[in-house]
């Protein structure tokens, strides 16, 4: 008799024009094939992301494109976009796409207006203009899709406790703002915030090229992490199991299924809003990251 799936929450982060353009319609393919369905996280205002290439000047994010051999897992074009030619503009551009996610059952949910300002800027930005970035993005959403975005998830696990407020204000049944073990609601100045589902799981670029990780193993590095008893959630980026290591995530689909690991939109994991605990956010480092993520405080 065939034991309990493992049920692992699939977020999809499309942060850039070239991501969304060419590696959604082929990650809408690959899960259309499996019968599995997501939770994409698109970004809608200008791709910026190449403004990155100023943090080449940190050691730490220098070993980590160095490590990730960024240049073949983005492509030039991303790494550079922004910087020398202005930022194409992709809920403009790229609508039909995100309509294309929604129509296949995907759940359709806000990454960020400008991916690297959020990142970037978000403990700077004032109250307005926390608002303002996220109120610019939920109406091209809205635009695009003809219905608002029920979720949300900070660029770059960038947030703040004001950032929190300000999601509020737009109704998201969930944001995925962080990284953690546990499904909570975040207090803030006494008010309970929309729930969190953390993500658990690291990242391709996060594990790849330490402690001995390679492409011939990630898979099965990646796997040996998915534990039953415990909260899975998995983000993959569409520039990265879209296109460069396409084959390598379709290959990771086909060994969970054989290991009866079955794959959901993050909404499928939010149990009862009763049975949903307090928490809180802290700012703190990640292993193959640089600088501080938003984390779910002990």
């Amino acid at each position: 008799m065939p034991g309990t799936a493992t049920k692992v929450g699939l977020r999809i982060d499309v942060d850039t024009f070239r991501g969304t353009r060419d590696g959604v319609p082929r990650l809408l393919s690959m899960l259309a094939e499996r019968h599995i369905l997501a939770t994409f996280f698109f970004c809608l205002g200008p791709d910026n992301m190449g403004r990155h290439v100023r943090r080449l000047l940190r050691p730490a994010f220098l070993w980590k494109m160095l490590r990730s051999n960024a240049p073949g897992l983005y492509g030039w074009q991303v790494l550079f976009s922004g910087t020398f030619w202005p930022g194409r503009h992709i809920g403009r551009h790229l609508g039909d796409v995100i309509r294309a996610t929604q129509t296949a059952g995907h759940e359709v949910g806000l990454h960020a207006w400008d991916h690297h300002k959020w990142q970037i800027k978000i403990e700077k930005m004032s109250s307005q203009q926390i608002h303002d970035e996220i109120g610019k993005a939920f109406d091209a959403i809205q635009n695009i899709t003809g219905t608002p975005p029920c979720c949300s998830a900070a660029a770059g696990w960038r947030c703040t406790e004001q950032a929190l407020l300000e999601k509020d204000s737009f109704g998201f049944h969930y944001n995925s703002d962080c990284r953690g073990t546990s499904i909570f609601r975040p207090a803030v100045n006494g008010n309970r915030c929309a729930p969190q589902i953390p993500v658990t799981l690291p990242t391709y670029d996060e594990l790849i090229g330490r402690d001995g990780v390679t492409d011939a193993n990630y898979n099965e590095a990646l796997l040996a992490l998915i534990k039953p008893e415990r909260l899975n959630v998995l983000t993959i980026h569409a520039e990265v199991e879209g296109i460069s290591k396409a084959g390598l995530f379709e290959h990771f689909l086909a060994i969970a299924k054989q290991r009866n690991i079955v794959f959901v939109p993050l909404s499928a994991l939010l149990p009862d809003m009763q049975a949903v605990p307090d928490g809180s956010i802290s700012l703190q480092p990640v292993p193959g990251r640089e600088g501080t993520l938003c984390i779910q405080a002990e």
